[in-house]
């Protein structure tokens, strides 16, 4: 059985596993088995907030790249769950 390598483990991999998380738990990617689950938003909302505490505590020690990932990802997962939340209380 082949597998693949995994990723580098790094900040960045770090931010978009938890970006991945997030989105899972809007109900906006499958889950590790491919089940697109329904959205589950007080733990999309605990991955976010987790995202801004990371973001918060690093401030100062990223780099360029680094931070423009970080402020990219909370901006787009911040937006999802706003328009994902206006959708199930119309539901």
């Amino acid at each position: 059985m082949a597998t693949e390598p995994l990723p580098s483990i790094d900040f960045s991999t770090l931010v978009i596993s938890l970006s991945q998380t997030t989105l899972v738990h809007l109900g906006e990617a499958p889950d590790p088995d491919g089940q697109q689950a329904p959205p589950n938003l007080p733990l999309a909302r605990q991955t976010i907030d987790l995202l801004g505490v990371l973001q918060e505590k690093t401030k100062g020690n990223l780099t360029g790249s680094e931070e423009r990932l970080l402020d990219q990802v909370l901006y787009d997962l911040r937006l999802r769950f706003v328009e994902v939340s206006r959708e199930e209380k119309h539901a």
